[in-house]
């Protein structure tokens, strides 16, 4: 493993490989990621929910692939991912930005970047029985035929930062569409002093911040009961 912050290690497997879009924020900070706890308001958080779940105009979310050299067309592989996509209302999504420019410069400072521009936000709703692969946002994994990781190749190299903001809680008892079990977000190729995968069980109003490059490769475990729902976005950005 090699040390990548003052608390997290990342596979050296994966560290030793020539990836064109890695970067890592400062080794000197206790954590690669940023983590903003109730980015939204208590009584903000129930707007979201019951504006999604209550909507059916939804689409199915599809996967990267590359299938011409530079033309990335998404596809729905329901074998790699099993989530619905919905668009925010204006209302909604005038309040998410309102907070996120509140926050903006301490995302900047963490990662010592200066963001440019930023994709729609997204819902991303998962049922039960919903999940998400192990997979990098910018990048596709190359494999051998043995399923080893052997590169990555570059498909939305704009895609600097990704931002996760929980509308719905981790709970192990979920009772409503306000929570759930299962869903952990995982990052395959982080692990703490001890060895352990790092996974995120998130309470609603967290807000999950990190580079979108393979070092942050993640999955969604298979939510077991519940209602999982965040906010996703994805931002270019200036490194400095």
């Amino acid at each position: 493993m090699i040390q990548i912050s003052e608390n997290i290690f990342l596979d050296k497997h994966i560290f030793e490989l020539d990836i064109p879009t890695a970067f890592l924020p400062s080794p000197y900070k206790q954590f690669p990621f940023l983590v903003i706890k109730n980015f939204l308001k208590l009584h903000e958080l129930p707007l979201f929910v019951n504006d999604i779940y209550e909507d059916e105009d939804a689409e199915i979310a599809k996967v990267k692939s590359e299938v011409i050299l530079g033309v990335v067309e998404p596809k729905v592989v329901k074998k790699y991912r099993d989530t619905k996509i919905y668009t925010i209302s204006e209302y909604l999504n005038n309040l998410y930005h309102l907070r996120f420019q509140e926050y903006q410069s301490q995302i900047e400072d963490y990662f010592n970047i200066a963001i440019t521009l930023s994709t729609e936000l997204q819902a991303l709703e998962y049922k039960k029985g919903g999940f998400y692969v192990q997979h990098a946002d910018d990048s596709n994994a190359i494999v051998d035929e043995n399923k080893n990781i052997i590169a990555y190749h570059p498909v939305a190299p704009q895609r600097k930062i990704t931002t996760v903001l929980f509308a719905t809680s981790y709970s192990e008892n979920p009772d409503n569409k306000h929570s759930f079990k299962g869903g952990e977000l995982v990052f395959n190729f982080l692990k703490d002093k001890d060895g352990k995968t790092i996974e995120f069980k998130a309470d609603a109003g967290d807000m999950i911040i990190f580079p979108s490059n393979p070092y942050f490769s993640h999955e969604v475990k298979e939510v077991e009961a519940g209602y999982r729902l965040t906010l996703v976005q994805w931002h270019n950005a200036i490194l400095n």
